[in-house]
């Protein structure tokens, strides 16, 4: 089996993509990243090669916050942004795409495409209450699981107004309308509504929204954002099929181009290994360097400015 990996690994999920050269997903995996990025990503390996037995892997992209990480330890061919890969992967399952809404788990993005190609792009890594991770705290502090929030906010007659504009704020406006008597429903619904008007109000300003619009991410599986965010633009939403892994389709395509892989293999996946890290002191710089290793032998290093220590990995 020839085949192409794509790795997406944030900072909440860590996504992983197995396709043919058509861009057909024959497996993928969406996991929590637990603030352990490389050992999520060795179990994930594992479950590949368990699930899919040995497979010829002829490239692999990575992309996300940790795509640093999924290069120097796995082996990657092609390191991308989200950006890049959201757009590649959109543009695969809706051609004629020209709006890309994207929430994860810490940030989101929008991004236009014109004639197939990224002509304007923002992101927002700075405020929580547009994310994924603001939603599940929410779901939590209410009693209820993530995937109930968007069927709760359907099911409302009339949507509170939540102020959106920050995380404190917002927790607290939904703890001030539960005291005064609002039904569940109503809540959710309004805090999926200042979702949106956050997400607009930060990154779309000055920017027009055009149809067809594709909503991927995590975020996406929630319903009641999707409808909010169709009343809120007055046009429809689509969600492709794949929604929670697109990032990772995206670098798994961008490798297709791959002559000779960089790839590790899968017996790295079972190998126990250890994460240290130190201040280079050799320049003003004082990079701090991490460094990876099996125990007898560094496997990879990243963090310097200057590529010294990593070099000498390589």
């Amino acid at each position: 089996m020839e085949k192409y990996l794509g790795v997406d690994i944030g900072s909440v999920t860590t996504k992983m993509v197995l396709m043919d050269r058509q861009g057909r997903i024959l497996w993928q995996s969406y996991r929590k990243t637990a603030g352990q990025p490389i050992r999520v990503l060795q179990q994930t390996l594992l479950a590949l090669r368990k699930d899919m037995g040995e497979v010829n892997v002829l490239g692999v992209g990575a992309t996300g916050s940790g795509r640093k990480l999924v290069d120097y330890i796995v082996g990657a061919d092609l390191v991308k942004n989200e950006i890049t890969a959201h757009a590649v992967s959109a543009i695969h399952t809706h051609p004629d795409v020209r709006t890309i809404i994207e929430i994860g788990g810490q940030d989101s993005k929008l991004i236009i495409i014109k004639d197939g190609v990224v002509v304007d792009f923002s992101m927002n890594t700075v405020c929580a209450a547009g994310t994924g991770s603001f939603l599940e705290h929410q779901a939590g502090r209410l009693g209820l699981a993530i995937e109930e929030l968007g069927g709760h906010a359907l099911r409302s007659k009339s949507p509170v107004r939540i102020a959106g504009r920050c995380t404190v704020f917002a927790e607290s406006d939904m703890v001030h309308k539960q005291q005064m008597g609002h039904n569940l429903e109503d809540i959710i619904a309004g805090l999926s509504d200042a979702l949106v008007r956050n997400y607009l109000n930060n990154l779309a300003r000055g920017k027009d929204i055009l149809e067809p619009i594709v909503f991927q991410g995590g975020v996406a599986a929630n319903a009641g954002i999707k409808d909010a965010f169709e009343r809120e633009l007055k046009k429809d939403i689509l969600v492709p099929g794949h929604f929670r892994v697109m990032g990772a389709l995206g670098a798994a395509m961008l490798a297709t181009g791959t002559r000779r892989t960089r790839f590790k293999g899968f017996s790295l996946a079972s190998q126990e290994l250890f994460t240290t890290s130190f201040y280079c002191s050799d320049c003003p710089n004082s990079c701090g360097v991490i460094e990876v290793s099996t125990g007898s032998e560094v496997i990879a290093r990243w963090g310097d400015t200057c590529g010294k220590w990593g070099e000498a990995v390589s």
